[in-house]
């Protein structure tokens, strides 16, 4: 898979947010035309105490579920811990492990914000960009405010930040925890709760996510001992 990944990532947290602020403004919360979707890759990283990062990404068959192919990339995280930075944490693991993929997803689903961001530009808005193709983050914890949705499954309200619409509390399981998704890039709003809903079945996170966690948290292992 092809990524358009810079020759060098920011080092410091101020060129991590200006970087964040130049690209924002490319961000188009539109779908495709039309907007078609047969796979769907997860993508997920887990870290080792030493800066040691495993992530995983996932193609899945979106009717079947089915894996069609995956791959995971290693790292070590050097950039500092910093609310609302943690995408320069996991962007080079991610994409060296995007770049390993021989296909090309239709649809990529990030454990992660998208617009749901105090930038509006989390780690599914800067993957998305880079990859250029639809991408959604799909993220278990809320940045902004948001009314609980209803009890059931495919409930949802808006989340908002200052006032602005920048996501949804989506029921994905009847009276389990909602989760968080907002648009990262190439897909709106709507369309993406509706592909989220189609990839989880019988579980609280996206099928893609789960695989991904698993693959990721299994190669730590590996690396680690």
């Amino acid at each position: 898979m092809r990524i358009d990944a810079p020759r060098a990532w920011p080092r410091t947290p101020e060129e991590a947010t200006a970087l964040q602020d130049e690209l924002r403004p490319l961000v188009r919360a539109e779908n495709p035309a039309p907007p078609r979707f047969s796979t769907a890759a997860g993508i997920d990283s887990a870290y080792a105490e030493n800066g040691t990062v495993a992530t995983a990404a996932v193609i899945l068959d979106i009717a079947t579920l089915e894996p069609v192919e995956s791959a995971v990339a290693h790292g070590i995280s050097t950039f500092p811990y910093v609310p609302g930075l943690l995408a320069f944490r996991e962007l080079p693991a991610t994409v060296a492990a995007l770049e390993k993929l021989t296909g090309t997803p239709d649809l990529l689903v990030c454990d992660a914000q998208g617009r749901a961001h105090p930038r509006r530009f989390g780690l599914a808005c800067h993957v998305g960009l880079l990859a250029g193709i639809p991408t959604i983050g799909v993220a278990k914890s809320v940045w902004g405010e948001y009314t609980e949705p209803g009890p059931r499954r495919g409930d949802a309200t808006d989340v908002t930040i200052d006032g602005e619409v920048v996501g949804r509390a989506l029921r994905t399981r009847d009276e389990v925890k909602p989760l968080f998704v907002s648009v990262g890039h190439l897909i709106d709003l709507d369309t993406a709760c509706a592909q989220v809903l189609a990839l989880t079945r019988g579980f609280r996170q996206p099928e893609t996510t789960r695989r991904a966690d698993h693959l990721c948290r299994a190669a730590l292992r590996a690396a680690t001992g």
